[in-house]
């Protein structure tokens, strides 16, 4: 059974089609960076990449999450 994508995902589609970059580009530009916290993040995002606040957001959360092991 597979439903609507829930959560930080289901930003993804919107965040590829509005900035021109895949997913798994955002995610690398994240993880490369040298900020760890997730707001610092959400703002380098969202003022060196010219993302929204709810895009930028949603990129750390999921990619946070990946990372912590959820």
């Amino acid at each position: 059974m597979t439903g609507a994508v829930k959560g930080p995902a289901s930003y993804f589609p919107s965040i590829e089609k509005k900035y021109g970059r895949p997913i798994a580009e955002w995610k690398d530009l994240i993880r490369s960076s040298p900020l760890t916290k997730h707001m610092e993040l959400v703002n380098w995002l969202k003022s060196e990449h010219g993302l929204g606040h709810g895009h930028a957001n949603a990129l750390v959360a999921h990619t946070l999450a990946e990372g912590s092991g959820e």
